[in-house]
C-alpha cells in the first residue's frame, strides 16, 4: 500500500509540471495580434526564422526594428535580405504605429492587401529594388502622411495614380525604372506642393509635361529616358539644384523673367529635339555639370557664355550643329574641369592650350579645327582618360605616344615630329665640315646607282621578247607581283559579288590594334585563298563570311557586306573606325576592315566555338542548317569534320544557359545605353551569338545596318523568321528601335530555357506556329515549369527557369512599351544567377 501511495504522489507531482509547463509556454512565444508576432509571421511566411537577440528587449531588439517607449514597433527595416515572393498577409501591414518601412533590395513581387492600412502612421516606404508587378493603385492615396516614397526599379504597370497628388507631405517621390506609361499626372504637381525630390526616369511617360511651376520646393528632377515631348514650363525655379530630362522628344525650354539659376550645378538635357539658341549669358554662375549632346542647337556664343562659368567641371556638347571657335578664357577661367566634349560639330579655328586644366577627357574629334596642337598640351595626353582629335585638319607632334594611341586618337592628323626631337641626337657644329662631305659622297654614290640602273633597265626591255618565250616555272604571290589587276569576281551559292580593284597591292587593309602592319587586299585574297568556297564559313543577310589567315597568323573572319551602301567612303570608314572603338566582353569585336571598290568588309576576331543556334539545338560545329541559310556561323569546318567538339556536360546546364542569357543581355544593355548614339542592334538571334575560347557569349553584327544598307532600315526581313517583333506585321511604319531588340531577345531567352527553335518545332498541347506564342500561352496559364528543357530541368532551381520564362514573356509583349529596357533585364537576370551550390 505504501508503495501504490508513493506511485500516486509521484503521478500527481508530474502532472502539476506539465500543467505549469503548458501555462508558462503560451507566455514565452509570441502573442497573437501583437507587433512581435507580425514580425515574426513576416519572416515565416517568407520561409526566414525570426531574428533571435539576447536581453529582455522582445521585439525591439531585432535587428531592423525600432520602436517607441511603449514598445510599439515604428520602424522596420529588411533590406537586402534577399526574400522572394509576395509580401505575405497580417504581418507589415498590422504595426499600427509603423513610420518607416524599407523593404528594398529583395525580391519581393506583389503587395499586401492590408498594406494601405498603415496610412494613419506611415511616413516612409521603400520598395525599391525588387521585382513588384502590376499597377500602383490608387490606395497609395491613403498615405497621408507620407513624406517619402521609394517604388524604384521594379515592373510596375500602368499610369501613375492620381492619388498620389492626394498626399500633400510628401517631400520624395521615386518611380524610377519601371514600366510607367502615360502622363506625368497633372494631380501630383498641384497636390504635392511640398515635393523636394521627384525621379521618375527609366519608364515609358509619353505626352507634354504639364506646368510643373506648382512645385516651388522641387530642388531634384529626373525625368530622363521617357518619351516627354513639348515644351518644359515652370521647371526652372530659383531653388532646383538638379535637373536631368535627357533621352525624350522635349523641344523648347521656358525660363521665368529673371531667373537666374544660381543654385543649379547639374543640368542634362542630352538627347532631346531642343532647336535654334541656348542662352546660359548671365545665368548658372554655380553650374558644375552640363550636358547638351545630341540637340540641334546653332548658336555661336554658347562656348563663349560657358568660358564664363567658372565653376564647370563636365561639359558635353557633342553634336549639337555648334561652331564658332574654342574661346581662350576655358584655360584661363574653368580651372576645374575635367570633361570637355565637343565632338561631332562645326567648331574651327585652333586648338587652344588647355595643359593647364585637370582635364580627364578631352573630345574635339570630327570637327572643323586648324593647325597645330599645342605641345603642352600633347604632353598632358598620356595623364589623361581619354582623348581624340581624329577627323580634323590638325598637325601634332606626339612621339610620346604609342602608334596604337595615335591611330585611334589622331585619324587623319598629319604626324609632324622633326627629324631629331632629342638634343642629344643632334651633333656638334664643329663636326659640320664633315657632315658635308659625307652628304657630297653619298648623293653621288646615289646618282651612279641610278645611272647603272636605268641602264639594266634598258637591256633587259630589249631582251623581254626572248624572255616571254620562256616557260613559266613558278606562280609569284601577290606579294612579289604588285601588277596583280582586277576588277575581281567571286561567286557563292546564292550570290556573285565583285570588288572594282585594279591593283590588289594598292588597296590597304586597316587593323586597328596594329596599325604598324602593312595589310593590303592582296593579304585578304591570300587569307582566304582567293575567297575559295572552301573557306567559305557561312552566307548571311549582309553577304558571305569567310575564314582567313592574315600574316603573323592571325586568324579572323571576313565579312563582305556585298549590299553596300551608298555612304561615301570616307564615312564608311568613320563608321566602321567608330564600331571598331566600342569594346565589351560580351560583343563580338570588330579587329579592321577594307574598302574594296565599292565593297565594304569587315574583319572580326575569329570565334573558335560556334554559336548558340547550333551548341543549343545540337548541330556539329561547322553544319549549317539548309533552311536556315541566312545565319552567320563561324564554325572551324575542315572538310565537313569539326576540329572542336563542346561536350554536353559542360552546356547543358541550367547554369550555362543563364550565363548566355545575361552576357547577351549585358551586351544589347551596353549598345543601347552606352553607346552615344544609341545602336539598335536590328537582328538578335541565337546564331548571332557567339563563343570565344572561354566559352564567353559574345553578341555579333552590331551596327552594320548603315554601312551595308540592305533594303530599307526598317525592312521587317531585317529580322529572322520567329524573331520579327509583332509590330512589324501590323504597321508599315514600324521601326526599329531598342524595344524590337529587346523582343527578340525574349525569343532567345525562351529558346534557351525550352530548348525549342523559334519556328518550325514542336510545341506539346497547342496548336501554335511559332516558339512565343506557345510559350506566352504556357506561361499565362502557370505552366510554365512544364515547357523547360529536359536537358536542364535537373541541373538547376526550377524556380529561377521560370521566373527566365516570365522575363521572356514580359520580353515579347505585344506593345512595345510594355517591354522593359535592357538595363532592367540584366538586374531581373541577375536576380535569378544560380549559385554553384544550388546546382547540388
Amino acid at each position: 500500500m505504501r508503495c501504490c501511495g508513493g506511485g500516486h504522489r509521484r503521478a500527481a507531482l508530474l502532472f502539476l509540471a506539465a500543467a505549469v509547463a503548458a501555462c508558462v509556454a503560451p507566455a514565452a512565444a509570441q502573442e497573437p495580434n501583437t507587433d512581435a508576432y507580425f514580425v515574426s509571421g513576416f519572416f515565416s511566411k517568407l520561409g526566414r526564422p525570426a531574428p533571435s537577440s539576447s536581453g529582455a528587449g522582445g521585439v525591439c531588439a531585432w535587428p531592423g526594428v525600432s520602436c517607441d517607449g511603449e514598445g510599439r514597433v515604428v520602424a522596420f527595416s529588411a533590406a537586402g535580405l534577399g526574400l522572394a515572393g509576395a509580401i505575405p498577409e497580417d504581418t507589415v501591414g498590422k504595426l499600427a504605429r509603423l513610420q518607416v518601412l524599407d523593404l528594398s533590395g529583395n525580391r519581393l513581387t506583389a503587395l499586401p492587401n492590408d498594406l494601405w492600412e498603415l496610412g494613419a502612421s506611415l511616413r516612409a516606404l521603400n520598395l525599391s529594388g525588387n521585382a513588384i508587378r502590376g499597377a500602383l493603385p490608387n490606395n497609395v492615396g491613403n498615405f497621408a502622411r507620407l513624406q517619402a516614397l521609394d517604388v524604384s526599379h521594379n515592373a510596375f504597370t500602368g499610369s501613375l495614380p492620381q492619388a498620389l497628388g492626394s498626399i500633400a507631405d510628401l517631400q520624395v517621390l521615386n518611380a524610377s525604372h519601371n514600366q510607367f506609361q502615360g502622363q506625368v499626372p497633372s494631380a501630383v504637381v498641384f497636390g504635392c506642393g511640398n515635393l523636394v525630390a521627384m525621379d521618375l526616369s527609366g519608364n515609358a511617360l509619353d505626352g507634354d509635361l504639364p506646368d510643373l511651376s506648382p512645385l516651388r520646393s522641387l530642388a531634384y528632377l529626373n525625368l530622363s529616358g521617357n518619351r516627354l515631348r513639348g515644351s518644359v514650363i515652370g521647371a526652372f525655379q530659383e531653388q532646383l539644384r538638379v535637373i536631368d530630362l535627357s533621352n525624350n522628344r522635349i523641344s523648347g525650354l521656358n525660363f521665368s523673367s529673371g531667373y537666374a539659376g544660381s543654385a543649379l550645378m547639374y543640368l542634362d538635357l542630352s538627347g532631346n529635339e531642343l532647336l535654334g539658341e541656348f542662352n546660359v549669358a548671365g545665368r548658372f554662375r554655380n553650374l558644375r555639370h552640363v550636358n547638351l549632346a545630341h540637340n540641334h542647337l546653332s548658336n555661336a556664343n554658347l562656348l563663349v557664355s560657358l568660358g564664363e562659368i567658372s565653376e564647370l567641371e563636365y561639359v558635353n556638347l557633342s553634336s549639337t550643329g555648334l561652331h564658332g571657335q574654342i574661346p581662350p578664357q576655358f584655360s584661363s577661367r574653368l580651372v576645374g574641369l575635367k570633361v570637355l566634349d565637343l565632338s561631332r560639330n562645326n567648331v574651327s579655328g585652333v586648338v587652344p592650350d588647355m595643359s593647364s586644366l585637370r582635364l580627364r577627357v578631352l573630345d574635339l574629334s570630327v570637327n572643323n579645327l586648324t593647325g597645330e596642337i599645342p605641345v603642352a598640351l600633347v604632353k598632358k595626353l598620356a595623364s589623361m582618360e581619354r582623348f581624340n582629335f581624329s577627323y580634323n585638319n590638325l598637325t601634332v607632334c606626339a612621339s610620346e605616344l604609342s602608334p596604337e594611341a595615335f591611330a585611334a586618337a589622331f585619324a587623319k592628323s598629319r604626324n609632324d615630329c622633326p627629324i631629331a626631337v632629342n638634343p642629344d641626337s643632334i651633333k656638334k657644329r664643329r663636326g659640320k665640315r664633315k657632315g658635308v662631305k659625307l652628304a657630297l659622297a653619298v648623293v653621288l654614290s646615289l646618282f651612279f646607282s641610278v645611272l647603272g640602273l636605268l641602264c639594266l633597265a634598258v637591256a633587259c626591255r630589249r631582251g623581254r621578247k626572248r624572255c616571254d618565250t620562256l616557260p613559266v616555272v613558278k606562280q609569284v604571290s601577290f606579294k612579289e607581283e604588285p601588277a596583280v589587276s582586277g576588277p575581281f569576281s567571286f561567286q557563292t551559292d546564292s550570290t556573285t559579288w565583285v570588288a572594282d580593284v585594279k591593283v590588289a597591292t594598292s588597296v590597304p587593309v586597316v587593323i586597328f590594334e596594329k596599325p604598324l602592319l602593312s595589310f593590303t587586299f592582296a593579304d585578304l585574297l591570300a587569307a582566304t585563298s582567293n575567297f575559295d568556297r572552301g573557306t567559305l564559313l557561312a552566307e548571311g543577310r549582309f553577304g558571305p563570311v569567310y575564314r582567313g589567315f592574315l600574316p603573323g597568323g592571325i586568324q579572323v573572319a571576313v565579312k563582305v557586306l556585298v549590299h553596300g551602301s551608298v555612304m561615301e567612303d570616307q564615312d564608311a570608314a568613320r563608321e566602321l573606325e567608330r564600331l571598331g572603338r566600342i569594346k565589351h566582353p560580351n560583343l563580338v569585336p570588330l579587329t579592321g576592315y577594307c574598302l574594296a571598290g565599292d565593297q565594304r568588309i569587315a574583319i572580326y576576331e575569329y570565334m573558335e566555338n560556334g554559336n548558340l543556334h547550333n551548341l543549343l539545338h545540337d548541330l556539329p560545329l561547322g553544319v549549317q542548317m539548309t533552311e536556315d541559310w541566312s545565319a552567320d556561323t563561324w564554325e572551324d569546318n575542315v572538310g565537313g569534320v569539326a576540329t572542336e567538339i563542346i561536350t554536353p556536360e559542360g552546356t547543358a546546364t541550367w547554369m550555362f544557359r543563364h550565363k548566355i542569357a545575361l552576357g547577351a543581355a549585358r551586351a544589347l544593355a551596353f549598345l543601347h545605353h552606352g553607346c552615344i548614339p544609341q545602336i539598335v542592334h536590328r537582328d538578335v538571334k541565337a546564331s548571332s551569338i557567339y563563343f570565344d575560347c572561354t566559352m564567353e557569349p559574345r553578341l555579333s553584327d552590331f551596327g552594320l545596318s548603315m554601312i551595308a544598307g540592305t533594303r530599307t532600315d526598317n525592312d521587317p526581313l531585317h529580322h529572322s523568321p520567329g524573331y520579327t517583333p509583332p509590330e512589324f506585321s501590323i504597321s508599315e511604319n514600324a521601326m526599329a528601335t531598342a524595344k524590337s531588340d529587346v523582343y527578340s531577345f525574349g525569343v532567345v531567352l525562351f529558346e534557351l530555357v525550352t530548348g525549342k527553335k523559334p519556328v518550325g518545332d514542336e510545341y506539346p498541347d497547342q496548336k501554335e506556329a511559332n516558339l512565343v506564342n506557345w510559350a506566352r500561352a504556357m506561361v499565362k496559364a502557370n505552366l510554365g515549369s512544364s515547357i523547360i528543357d529536359p536537358k536542364i530541368r535537373d541541373t538547376g532551381l526550377e524556380r529561377q527557369m521560370e521566373e527566365a520564362l516570365r522575363i521572356a514573356y514580359l520580353c515579347t509583349a505585344e506593345l512595345p512599351s510594355k517591354r522593359p529596357a535592357m538595363q532592367q533585364i540584366v538586374g531581373l537576370l541577375k536576380d535569378i544567377e544560380p549559385k554553384v551550390a544550388e546546382q547540388d
